[in-house]
């Protein structure tokens, strides 16, 4: 599902630029699947207004877009409204004390991140999750090796899908952007990307879904992550 707010991603300018020499991702629904987990968070409010349980997967969809898309999903509360404060705190500490319980790499994403570590090719992450919340679960969770640079939505002063948390990325590795490509699950990260001059991946396996990801604009569409080594040096 494309980001609410998103607009229409724009028509590439040029032909992928593969092999790349540096892979940046996205966390939620392209790294982790971290949804079980938010979607836990969303449900402790709704028990707790006496509702029952929103099932797991009309709640997937919207994992990535944060306590906007869940209160919205499963509560029908929006940003404007006059308990939004409260309910996105109270979602939040929800998802804070429980933050790594269910939360697990995608299938194959911990043998690709070795095989980027056997060609010597950095990586990093870009998220949109504020650093509070991106630091614990990375703390928490073994992706089996280390990123170069984790990019989070409080790093710069523009998150996606504005371009500047993935040209920040890319110099804090020492990388051109034009070398680099994108891997993301939703519409403003395929912006972001095309917005810093990097190819985009859009991850079809992800929150956004197989159908969307193929509107999206992006260089390639993954349908699984291991795919992506077809594309990279080494």
């Amino acid at each position: 599902m494309a980001s609410p707010d998103a607009a229409a991603a724009p028509a590439l300018a040029a032909a992928p630029r593969w092999p790349y020499r540096c892979v940046l991702f996205d966390l939620d629904g392209t790294l982790v699947d971290s949804a079980p987990d938010l979607a836990a968070a969303l449900n402790r409010m709704r028990r707790r207004r006496g509702l029952p349980d929103a099932p797991l997967e009309q709640l997937r969809p919207m994992a990535s877009h944060g306590a906007r898309g869940l209160l919205q999903a499963g509560l029908g509360a929006a940003p404007g409204d006059p308990d939004w404060v409260l309910l996105r705190d109270e979602f939040l500490a929800n998802y804070e004390s429980a933050i790594c319980v269910h939360t697990r790499p995608f299938d194959g994403v911990e043998e690709l991140l070795r095989e980027l570590r056997r060609r010597a090719l950095p990586w990093g992450i870009v998220t949109n999750k504020l650093s509070r919340y991106s630091s614990a679960l990375l703390d928490r969770l073994d992706l089996g090796e280390r990123p170069g640079c984790v990019v989070s939505g409080d790093t710069v002063a523009r998150a996606k899908p504005a371009p500047d948390p993935l040209l920040h990325a890319a110099a804090s590795l020492g990388v051109d952007p034009g070398a680099c490509l994108y891997v993301g699950d939703d519409l403003r990260d395929v912006q972001a990307a095309l917005a810093a001059g990097m190819d985009a991946a859009a991850a079809a396996y992800g929150y956004g879904g197989a159908d969307a990801a193929r509107q999206w604009g992006a260089h390639h569409v993954l349908e699984r992550p291991l795919q992506l080594l077809q594309w990279l040096a080494g």
